[in-house]
């Protein structure tokens, strides 16, 4: 399952083509009065070399990420990784606990001499802790292009928002509207189905899901679901600093990919259980009100959760380092219960023989501890000054532990990401940092592999943009297109080919795109930036066979605002739009900055370099202009 369904509507060709031809007109008067003068134009061709050296990371930064890798993926180029989780816990209160219940520890130990007991020990006790992180999803915007109430991924037509999926001669677009299951057609399993049923509890249904980012090379994408893994949590006890000493604490402290944490580091099993993929939201149910008699208020849904993982974590864990140490120092302060408390291990285990691994925000997971107290409750009855009376009841409540929290576009909180990689195979390495314009492009997510890509000539294509300039072209498109090659993709493996390429200013770390002049169809991430592009293209079959990526503004600006030719970097990435960086530690030494995409990335893909051999011509990475010249 990819990180994002490949969809680009046939209207965006039009609204490229527009703007095309607006760009040609801009650059027609860009070029000033000499060149045109009412002289008949040729519009031609021209290709360029282009130069690619492949580029290895030893580690990337994990920490602080909005994704986080956890399982197994088994490429079928790159071999095989495994992802696991770091994480702090931040407390509901960044100020601290000082109370659970109605009172303060201090306040229980009182015992009232007047006889009340409105200062009673309230004897907490944890009751379920449950860990909870959702599963990525299909964006919003293109889950449900009929809006007839099912999402595409399980949409027998999409475009139809008449088509029945249960039969029950109810359309999925007025079960919709009626607030009953498409899939169900009994919805309220009363024997009567839906298209005669007046009486069914509307919206009391799990809704259907489409899950994103996640990934296998071993299980289908159709049996994604229902597929199973084990789930590990442990007490992590390395302490994970915000700030970096070596900067006398005024920068953010960098975890990389390498960091290892077990076992060396982990004591406590919180969980270790096994989950079942499903992509079924949760549904709560209000509890039935006994002096309703007429209605069951137990069928109505009070609160819903989308699917993720879900699982029950150790209680006595809890109570002895929560409970059991209300009003202690360290829970005074974020700070001391780090320091104290410091955090959890995720590993997530497929079964044997299979790969597995998923993306996840921490900063939509959490913990929720529900804990049962004595309070004491006054009989409003008595009208006595002198004493309190009343009952004592058992009482239920719950508090949220976050990993991430996001307030005021600052990030609380920590956690790194650990990849394990095999050894790449010797031709992989052979290309690596060998200062020699490749045949291979080799891109690979995360602690992985990126390229160098310089246009023109070795000498920075001085002489050849003095020559385009003296030409007086006027440069209407510039196209890097890189080939798939297919011969080392297994096109019969269930690997997920990256859906986007990345190109960007290696030093700068700046886009070649211009967000001014681009065009979408949609606000998903494959529907921004069409003229950019990157996107993959695909044959017939599903294989993927190119990616265009449109340089146009970064050649004009060579061309006719001499700017600098620089090294451009090229990674995958799952949305351009994302162009922030994080620190790596390159084969070479040289340590560049790596979007932040390309970190969190698991995925892989082989291109055609410059120098193929003369059958894999036609694939040959090269920079193809197209221009208008005055006769």
């Amino acid at each position: 399952m990819g990180i994002y369904k490949n969809v680009i509507s046939a209207f965006a060709g039009v609204i490229i083509l527009f703007a095309f031809l607006v760009s040609c007109e801009e650059e027609l008067d860009t070029i000033g009065d000499g060149v045109i003068g009412g002289e008949p134009f040729n519009t031609a061709s021209a290709e360029f070399e282009v130069f690619a050296f492949n580029k290895g990371l030893n580690a990337v930064q994990t920490n602080k990420m909005p994704l986080y890798q956890l399982g197994t993926y088994n490429d079928p180029i790159y071999g095989l990784r495994e992802a696991k989780v770091t994480t702090q816990l931040t407390l509901p209160n960044l100020q601290g606990i000082t109370e659970y219940g109605n009172l303060s520890a201090d306040e229980e130990l009182l015992q009232d001499n007047s006889g009340n007991n409105d200062t009673l020990p309230e004897n907490e006790v944890v009751k379920e802790v449950i860990l909870y992180i959702p599963y990525q999803q299909v964006p919003a915007a293109s889950r449900d292009a009929d809006n007839d109430g099912v999402q595409d991924e399980f949409d027998n037509d999409s475009t139809d928002p008449d088509t029945d999926e249960d039969g029950d001669g109810v359309t999925d677009n007025e079960e919709r509207v009626a607030g009953t299951d498409p899939f169900n057609p009994d919805t309220d399993g009363d024997g009567i189905g839906d298209a005669e049923d007046e009486s069914t509890i509307i919206n009391s249904f799990p809704i259907n899901f489409a899950l994103d980012s996640i990934f296998s090379n071993s299980i289908r994408k159709d049996e994604i679901i229902g597929s199973t893994f084990g789930f590990k949590v442990e007490r992590s006890t390395f302490f994970l600093r915000d700030l970096d000493p070596n900067t006398n604490f005024q920068e953010a402290q960098e975890y990389y990919s390498t960091q290892q944490f077990s076992p060396s580091f982990v004591s406590e099993v919180l969980a270790d259980t096994t989950v079942t993929i499903s992509s079924l939201e949760y549904l709560f149910f209000e509890e039935d009100d006994l002096d309703t008699e007429d209605e069951d208020e137990s069928e109505v849904v009070e609160t819903r959760l989308n699917p993720g993982i879900r699982i029950k974590l150790d209680t006595q864990f809890f109570q002895e380092n929560f409970i059991d140490k209300e009003g202690s120092t360290e829970f005074q302060s974020q700070a001391n219960f780090s320091d104290f408390i410091r955090g959890l291990h995720f590993t997530l285990t497929p079964p044997a023989g299979q790969d597995l691994m998923l993306l996840f925000d921490l900063s939509q997971a959490n913990i929720t501890v529900t804990y049962e107290f004595d309070d004491f409750v006054v009989d409003d009855s008595d009208t006595d000054a002198d004493t309190t009376t009343g009952e004592i009841e058992r009482v239920e409540r719950d508090f949220t532990i976050n990993f991430f929290q996001n307030i005021n576009n600052n990030t609380n909180g920590n956690a790194v990401n650990t990849y394990i990689d095999e050894p790449y195979s010797s031709d992989i390495i052979a290309s690596l940092d060998d200062d020699v314009s490749d045949s291979r492009i080799y891109l690979k997510g995360g602690s992985g592999s990126y390229a160098e890509i310089n246009l023109f000539e070795e000498d920075n294509g001085t002489s050849i943009i003095s020559e385009i300039k003296s030409n007086n072209w006027i440069i209407n498109e510039a196209n890097l297109v890189f080939y798939i090659d297919r011969s080392l993709i297994d096109s019969e493996s269930n690997a997920t080919e990256p859906p986007r390429l990345y190109l960007f200013e290696l030093e700068s770390l700046d886009p070649l795109y211009d967000i001014t002049n681009e065009t979408s169809t949609s606000i998903t991430p494959l529907g921004q930036f069409l003229n950019y592009d990157g996107i993959i293209e695909r044959d017939d079959d599903g294989n993927g066979v190119k990616y265009t990526v449109r340089l146009t503004e970064y050649v004009n600006d060579l061309i006719l605002r001499d700017e600098e030719n620089v090294t451009l970097g090229l990674t995958l990435s799952s949305d351009i739009s994302i162009t922030g960086a994080l620190e790596s530690q390159s084969t070479d030494m040289n340590n560049p900055s790596i979007p932040v995409l390309s970190n969190i990335n698991p995925l892989g893909t082989v291109l055609f370099g410059p120098n193929v051999d003369l059958q894999d011509d036609d694939k040959k990475l090269k920079l193809e202009i197209f221009y208008t010249e005055a006769n």
